[in-house]
Order: structure tokens, then sequence, then C-alpha cells
């Protein structure tokens, strides 16, 4: 058996067992969902580092690696700065949005809409939101089956087919737990494909300082020019990356919302989010990039075809450097980047079909009811993406594509939220001319890109404007907003409890309480009892300053698991019977937080708002406490 052949034979066996494992895993995890909101918010139980591996995932599209590998071949360092622009969004991400809609139990954009406004806003929004996902789906799908097209032959639309059924089984099952297990693994894989390629380049150069010499001078900045190369400048990535994309990423898109509303705490999205910008998106940027970079420094000495073009640097970096069935794993990881923001959407899609639309015209049903609904639509996207992929095929580029798509759905979206967040005197009415509006001169725009030529700032029109149609739209939405404020007689408005310097107070813990919980761990007493409580020694409660009706959380001690076994519970009060080292937790809650009796636990303090906290201790059953409403 010759060398090619048995590549072909390991790389194949590497991406079956992806494939394998995914399923497995995506599976396996599905027992951890029983109600709705296990499978959109995955419990509301996991700790801040299972959620950011999760975030990098979804946020690493599948076209990335061919994308940012392009530009970085061309432009150099520069390519970095897309993913590195969470940064601007994080403040009011993480002082206002996240904590504003985590408090108030919202389960979706909408919902907030509505709450702030009235339901006509929600409706509107409701529909441009699933354009938005619908859209994003399609686009993913195009992209993974352009890519199984060019590794393995298949047609498109057969090749993007097959990967939502992969996504879609596990999906159906398990939901936002099965996501969350599947992204922690693929999001591992894809940092590790990204950089395998990118240390192994440099390798094959010969070191860090023959890559660094061997960089054409320009190649070495890590910013690009104000208004060029067409592709890539300063002002455009400004504007449609950092102002419309990202702020729709983390403010729009309802599958990231619901990555973070599957936070145990505030305290723990919080972190989540800023490891994510500090630490991960960074690492993610070289990964996707990194092949970009040493591929230029390969193309100067000669070592890659001098007729090499710059979209095949991917392959081509990868095919010198990769060992025998490593190329099969790198495949494996282009295709996780999809799988992760795939399942993802489709999950949102399900969310908003459920919570904002059926909840509204089928109300008072069982939550067995909705849960099957949410399957059932999950797999009514996943369809949808495929039929909608034609009308992205007619784009010369994946990037055209996708950029038209957001600059056009973003800012309509982007700004009636950011308005409703920092502006009390926004109302309904101004919100609902702001959105439709915005749209219509995005779709103007589009067919007459003339009218982006003011906000160019010298770039060639010949380009189409892809990166300043998001400071077109931006500017016109908000032109459009802030008239229809002042113009328009005053619609419903709901500023007391839904802006971010109205937001919900977290009740106050002082710091010596919280260290007494460090490191203690508990045995489980089961009681037979419906109610989500859980019962102390006296001592424990009267040294943890514990009233009976506060909130805790408890957890399998085990800190890998990440909070799988975690359930919130209400203090029920105290037993005399009970050794020190014991807590007494009601088999609903045990249920419910999928614990094991043989296990230790460790406890917390619960982060609640203080609008939330009861006065009397109260008495929830099970599924009272299912129900994130």
């Amino acid at each position: 058996m010759d060398r090619a052949t048995e590549l072909v034979l390991w790389d194949y066996a590497a991406l079956s067992v992806y494939f394998l494992v995914v399923l497995l895993i995506g599976l396996w995890f599905a027992k951890f969902t029983s109600t709705t909101a296990d499978f959109f918010f995955a419990g509301r139980r996991f700790h801040w580092w299972v959620l950011a591996m999760s975030c990098v995932a979804t946020l690493v599209g599948s076209y990335s690696f061919v994308q940012y590998s392009e530009v970085g071949f061309k432009y150099g360092f520069c390519a970095m700065t897309p993913y590195t622009n969470e940064w601007f969004v994080l403040p009011l991400f993480l002082f206002g949005w996240f904590p504003l809609v985590y408090y108030h139990r919202l389960t979706s954009v909408p919902e907030y809409f509505e709450r702030r406004f009235n339901p006509q806003v929600r409706f509107v929004v409701t529909v441009i939101l699933l354009i938005y996902l619908q859209g994003y789906i399609a686009v993913n799908l195009l992209t993974i089956g352009r890519i199984m097209k060019g590794a393995l032959g298949i047609d498109v639309m057969v090749g993007a087919a097959l990967m939502a059924v992969i996504s879609g089984i596990y999906l159906h099952a398990g939901g936002q737990t099965s996501v969350l297990a599947t992204d922690v693994f693929q999001g591992l894989l894809l940092l590790f494909a990204g950089l395998y390629v990118f240390v192994m380049g440099i390798a094959e150069i010969g070191g860090v300082a023959e890559f660094w010499s061997a960089l054409p001078e320009h190649h070495r900045y890590p910013f690009a020019r104000f208004n060029e190369p067409p592709y890539l400048h300063a002002v455009g990535n400004f504007w449609n990356d950092a102002m419309t994309a990202t702020f729709a990423f983390y403010f729009i898109n309802q599958g990231v919302l619901m990555r973070f509303l599957s936070a145990r705490s505030v305290r723990e999205g919080r972190k989540a989010m800023f490891f994510v910008v500090v630490c991960l998106m960074p690492v993610a940027a070289v990964a996707v990039s990194g092949a970009g970079w040493v591929g230029r420094a390969m193309h100067e000495l000669g070592l890659l075809p001098e007729n090499l073009e710059a979209r095949d640097i991917f392959v081509a970096v990868t095919g010198k450097v990769a060992a025998p069935g490593v190329q099969g794993l790198i495949l494996a990881a282009v295709v996780a980047a999809l799988m992760s923001t795939l399942d993802t959407l489709i999950t949102a899609v399900a969310a908003v079909g459920v919570n904002d639309v059926w909840r509204v015209i089928v109300p008072n049903r069982s939550d067995h009811h909705y849960l099957a609904v949410a399957r059932a639509i999950a797999i009514v996207s996943a369809i949808l993406g495929i039929l909608f992929i034609p009308i992205f095929q007619e784009y010369d580029t994946i990037y055209q594509a996708l950029s038209d798509f957001l600059s056009t759905v973003g800012p309509p979206l982007a700004v009636p939220l950011a308005l409703a967040l920092l502006w009390p005197r926004f109302h309904s009415r101004a919100a609902v001319v702001a959105m439709l509006g915005g749209m219509a001169a995005m779709i103007l725009a589009l067919k007459y890109p003339v009218l982006v030529t003011p906000f160019g700032h010298g770039v060639d029109p010949s380009q189409g404007y892809s990166h300043l149609r998001s400071l077109y739209g931006l500017v016109v939405t908000g032109t459009i907003a802030i008239l229809a404020t002042f113009l328009i007689r005053k619609g419903d408005s709901n500023p007391t409890s839904y802006t971010w310097h109205t937001l919900p107070r977290p009740r106050f813990i002082p710091h010596h309480r919280k260290l007494r919980l460090l490191h203690r761990r508990f045995h489980i007493e089961p009681v037979e009892d419906d109610r989500v409580l859980i019962w102390l020694h006296p001592s424990t409660a009267g040294e943890l300053e514990l009233e009976p009706g506060e909130r805790l959380y408890v957890c399998d001690a085990r800190w890998w698991l990440g909070g799988l076994r975690s359930v919130s519970v209400i203090l029920g009060g105290v037993r005399e019977d009970l050794p020190k080292d014991r807590v007494a937790l009601s088999t609903a809650a045990i249920r419910q937080g999928y614990l094991l009796p043989d296990r230790k636990v460790i406890l917390e303090f619960e982060e609640e708002p203080l609008a939330e906290q009861p006065s009397t201790p109260p008495s929830p059953t099970a599924q009272d406490a299912k129900n994130p409403s």
C-alpha cells in the first residue's frame, strides 16, 4: 500500500471517528434533558468554563479557517482584528444586557421587546429575528456543503443535508445540554487543529526567526490601513464587525443569548464572557489565521507553488505539514466549526418558535407538549436551512454572501435594541418604524449601492461597500428611530425595569459567608418530597447565617462536570437529626439536578435579585422550579 493510499484511509478513519464521537457525546448528554428549561437553557446550571469553550466553538464558523487564512496570506497579522472586536460590546453586555435578561428570567430577544414595549413590537422582532437565524443557518450549511464537495466529491446539497441530519439527531434528543457538551469537544478540536497547522508550519520553515524574517514588512502590522485593502480596512472592520456583527452576535443572536442563560448565575456568565474576550478569542484568531501567515512565509521562501491562489492557502499548508490521518482530523475540525454554529442556531430557532410563536398561539399546555413542539421546530428549521441554500449560492464567495446578509438584517435590529436599553424615552411606535424603515433602507442599498457612497470613506465603489453598508444602516436606522421618537405620538414604553440604569440589584452576601462554604463537601440524605428543598443541621445553618426561604445552589463536588449535576434549591429549615457533614435533599431536587445520592455535593449561595427574594419560605414544586418563566 503506497503512502498516498495510506494517507487517504487514515484521513477517512479520523473523519469517521469524529462523527461517531460527536453523535455519542450528544446522545449521551441527552439524558439530562427532560424539560423545556433543559432543552433551551440546559437547566441554567453550568459553570463559566463550559460556556466559554462552547462560545468559541460557536464564534468560529466553518468558513473561518479558509476565509481568515486567505486574509492572513494577503494582508498579514491584521487578519486577527475581526476576532478581537468583542471589547467594544463588553461593558454593555456585562453590566446591561446580560444581567437584565438573566434577572428578569427572559427567554428570548422578542420577549424583551414585549416587556419593554408591547406585543406588536414583539411580533415584528420575531419575524426579523427568524429571518436572521434562518439565513445564518443556510450560509453555514452552504459552507459545509462546499467543503464536503471539495474534500469528498459529494454534491453541495447532499453534504449540507448530511451535516443537518447529524446535528439534528443529537439536537432533537438533547437540546441545549447536548449542544454545550458537543461544543466543548468541538471547540477544543478546532483550536487544536488551527494551532497545529500554525506551529508545524513554523517548524517546517525552520523556526520563529526564519518565519518572521520571511514575512513582508507590511504583513507584520497588527492593524489594516484606514480604507484599504478592499476587503479588510480599519474603518469597515470597525463599523461592520465591531459595531454591527459583534453587537448582533451577542445581543440579537438568540443562540448566543441562550448559551449565556445556561449559566448558573450572572457572575458565572460574566466570567465566561470575560474569559472569551481576554483569552480565547485571541487564541482563536491565531488558529484561524495562522495557516495564512506561515503560507505567506513559505511562499516567499519558495516552499509553495508560485501560482498558488490565496483562497487555497489553508488546504495547501495543511497538506504540506499534516501527518497521515491529521489532515482528516483537521477536516473534522472545519466540520466541527460548522456543527457547533449550526446546532446553536437551530436550537435558537426552536426557542423563538416555541416561546414567541407557539406559546402565544397555544397557551397553557404542559411542558411536555412544548418540548415536543421544540423538537419538531428544530427539524423544520434544518430543512428550511437546506432549502434556502440556493439564495446564497448566487454570490461569488460565501464571505460576500454572509457580509451582505448580516449587514442587511443586523442594523434594523441592533439599533432599536441599543436604544431600548439606553434611552428611556424610546417608545413602541418609534421601535416599529425604525425596524421596518431600516429594513427597507438596507434592501434599497443592495439594489442601489450609490446610497452608501456618502458613507464610503474613500473606499473603492467597485467593491460594493460590503463593509460600510453597516455604517449606512446604523446611521439611517438610528436617524429614523430618533426622529420617530420625537415626531410620532408616544407609544407604549416600560423603561422602569428594562433599561440598563434600572437593573434589579442582586442581594448582597457578605464575603465571609461565601468563604465559609468553600471546600466543604456534604453527603446527601434523600427525603421523599415533591418540593425542591434542602434541610441543614442547625449548626451548619447558624454558621452560614442562613434563614429558611434562602436559595442555595447544590452541585456535584466533581469540578470537571462543570455543573452538569446541580440544582437550585430553597432552604426548607433545619433538622436536629442530621449529622453536620450531611444535607437532606428532597427527591424532587435530586431528580431535577440529576444528582447522585452516593456522591458528595458542595453548596454555594444562589445569586438572586432583591426584587425576587421571598418574604416567607415558599414551597415550590418540582414542576414550578423547572419553568424558567
